[in-house]
């Protein structure tokens, strides 16, 4: 049976995790919180992120702010995006 959760992102129950994505408080709190599809969503833009600003994950500012986004992110407030990148239409 799969594990569920109340999303924090999209307000509603859906599957979880299946572990903490890293070790610690906010591991914990994202594996209670935050739903697969969430984090999935989060990875794809945390790449575009990385790639698009050109972000080196060597420097402690590139990681505070993408840590800063992955908050956002999750927590359904507005992020940021790439430069001149427009969301596809649904």
């Amino acid at each position: 049976m799969t594990r569920t959760v109340h999303c924090r992102k999209y307000k509603q129950e859906l599957p979880g995790l299946d572990r903490p994505p890293y070790p610690g408080p906010k591991g914990e709190d994202i594996y209670q919180n935050v739903s697969k599809q969430a984090w999935d969503e989060w990875q794809a833009h945390q790449t575009m992120l990385i790639n698009e600003r050109r972000l080196n994950m060597m420097n402690a500012e590139d990681r505070k702010f993408l840590q800063g986004e992955m908050d956002k992110f999750l927590s359904g407030e507005e992020y940021a995006l790439a430069e001149g990148y427009v969301q596809p239409k649904e």
